[in-house]
């Protein structure tokens, strides 16, 4: 391993051989009282964890990192951190990647490359008695070297994209320094402009799309992102549903 990234001092870096899963640590150490800013990363992850308790891929030369936040938010509010990591994800990639390269959204929680999964995050929180925040885990995990083959999204690697020379990092460092830039931006500024900075790289926006909800699916054309950050979808005959939790894939 290297000396580590160089990270703005905010953050407080630990970083592991191994572990079940660096939100599962993060939790850990969210619930014992560590710091906000405290950044886990780990080289390898034993039990690797995304949406919907999916299992994530996670061998060696990729980047398993989950950030402990305290943010003095309610709940709802919350959920619009997926979008600020995306975009700092989204900035931090675009870094590394030849150029040309496309680099997209995907709604709630993907980021893509070429179309193609790279990167993906997971957000898990607790509550206070107030029904405020104690504490927001925001994990994220990138294919900067490997990618699975069997995934139900098409998946890729920075590597296999021809990023070859980009390291684990190179990536964790860009992360933070946006993400510390795209939180300070919604402090000042509300939700407004980043809601309009990830349309503008959304994937899929006034296309037709499928909709998956566990037992339920449906299709219809994907119209905007409310502020609250649900999926509006328009239906056939033009009534419109509000997604805020499900999968996401384009009709070709």
């Amino acid at each position: 391993m290297s000396d580590g990234p160089r990270l703005p001092p905010w953050y407080r870096l630990i970083t592991l051989e191994k572990v079940d899963s660096t939100n599962a640590e993060a939790r850990r150490r969210a619930e014992a009282g560590a710091a906000e800013g405290t950044l886990i990363r780990a080289v390898r992850q034993t039990a690797g964890r995304g949406r919907r308790g999916r299992r994530w891929a996670s061998p060696p030369g990729n980047l398993y990192l989950s950030l402990i936040l305290r943010p003095e938010l309610p709940l709802c509010e919350a959920a619009l951190m997926t979008f600020l990591a995306a975009l700092a994800l989204g900035d931090a990639l675009a870094e590394s990647v030849p150029p040309m390269t496309d680099i997209s959204l995907k709604w709630p929680n993907d980021v893509l490359v070429n179309l193609r999964k790279v990167a993906g995050i997971l957000l898990e929180s607790s509550l206070r008695a107030d029904g405020r925040l104690d504490w927001l885990v925001i994990g994220v995990g990138v294919n900067v070297a490997h990618f699975p083959e069997d995934a139900d999204y098409p998946a890729t690697s920075l590597h296999f994209e021809g990023a070859e020379a980009v390291t684990v990092d190179q990536v964790m460092a860009a992360f933070a320094r946006h993400f510390l830039r795209w939180s300070d931006d919604w402090r000042h500024r509300g939700f407004a402009p980043a809601r309009e900075a990830w349309l503008a790289r959304a994937t899929g926006v006034g296309g037709e799309v499928r909709v998956r909800l566990g037992s339920e699916s449906f299709t219809g054309r994907f119209l905007d992102l409310d502020p609250s950050g649900a999926l509006l979808v328009e239906l056939e005959g033009g009534a419109r549903r509000q997604v805020t939790a499900g999968d996401v894939f384009p009709v070709s």
